[in-house]
């Protein structure tokens, strides 16, 4: 059951800065500055949503295929998608640039520069969903504003399930546009802030805009998540993590959760669950894809936690 996730494959460049930026970033020369930390620390992960979905959706088991636009340093990143059998049929090289990247400076507070690169991510309306086969589910998570546009109008042109993570892209879209996109797809995920930015943006409520889908997915970080049906409102509670590490890609591993559970039949409430599950693993593990649970280990977490079978 092919699953067909659109969006972006990054690298991150975490560096961290043994001090504090306020004590070296004077608030009265904003307008002139010119500073430079020194980074002893520093680790490279790969990373980007439709790669850390991907990941997550085949630790559960699942057959996710990416559809990413890259450039000239992917190579790395490929040799990993390779040893993990995530196929790479999809990926399409940009000769000329750098695959999308991050660079991210962290101080003692946890405050973070960053400074993102898109690169290749610039071209990803040259791919079409449309042109792969024998699809089960497909997602648009954020990634190039063109080809996140035209992968929601492919699949729905295809007949395909298609869920709508717009994800920080979504400054990106105007409100007709995010309306289009909702109205285009099956279902839509987004995390409290996001949701309030496309009420915003679009002028309606969320009732209104889940009556357009078949599920409105709300995340709440650590208060849990709300899914929004034509049933009513489902209340999933956030899975108490062993240790708070780190939650970058958190929100892709609960994302994998709700794809498999729509691939497989699963009611709401136990996607929720499983998607809370996978959240709350990925937490336990410093950048996105460093968590390896075996599936078995999953569905054990699973169990324990909401006496749910996988």
């Amino acid at each position: 059951m092919r699953t067909l996730i659109c969006g972006s494959l990054a690298f991150d460049s975490i560096m961290v800065f043994q001090d504090h930026f306020k004590h070296h970033i004077l608030p009265d020369k904003i307008h002139m500055l010119n500073v430079s930390f020194l980074v002893p620390e520093m680790r490279r992960e790969y990373g980007g949503c439709a790669g850390n979905i991907a990941y997550n959706l085949k630790l559960l088991g699942g057959e996710p295929l990416i559809m990413a636009t890259v450039g000239d340093d992917f190579a790395a990143y490929a040799e990993r998608l390779d040893a993990l059998a995530i196929p790479r049929d999809y990926i399409h090289h940009v000769a000329g640039t750098y695959t999308a990247q991050a660079f991210i400076t962290t101080d003692l507070d946890d405050n973070q520069i960053t400074a993102f690169h898109p690169g290749a991510m610039n071209y990803s309306h040259e791919n079409d969903v449309r042109q792969v086969p024998d699809l089960k589910l497909g997602i648009v998570a954020p990634d190039g504003r063109d080809g996140m546009l035209r992968h929601v109008r492919g699949f729905h042109e295809a007949g395909v399930p298609c869920v709508f993570d717009p994800g920080q892209g979504m400054p990106l879209f105007s409100g007709e546009e995010l309306l289009e996109c909702v109205h285009k797809s099956s279902y839509v995920i987004l995390n409290d802030y996001e949701a309030e930015l496309l009420q915003s943006r679009t002028g309606e409520n969320l009732a209104t805009l889940a009556r357009h889908v078949e599920a409105l997915i709300v995340t709440r970080g650590g208060e849990g998540s709300v899914i929004h049906t034509a049933g009513g409102q489902i209340d999933i509670p956030a899975v108490r993590p062993a240790a708070i590490l780190d939650p970058t890609g958190c929100g892709d591993a609960y994302r994998s959760g709700i794809l498999y559970g729509i691939v497989h039949g699963l009611d709401w409430e136990t996607s929720g669950q499983l998607a809370s599950v996978m959240g709350a693993i990925k937490i336990e593990h410093r950048g996105g894809q460093n968590h390896a649970p075996s599936r078995q280990e999953i569905a054990g977490r699973l169990k324990i936690t909401f006496g749910k079978t996988l």
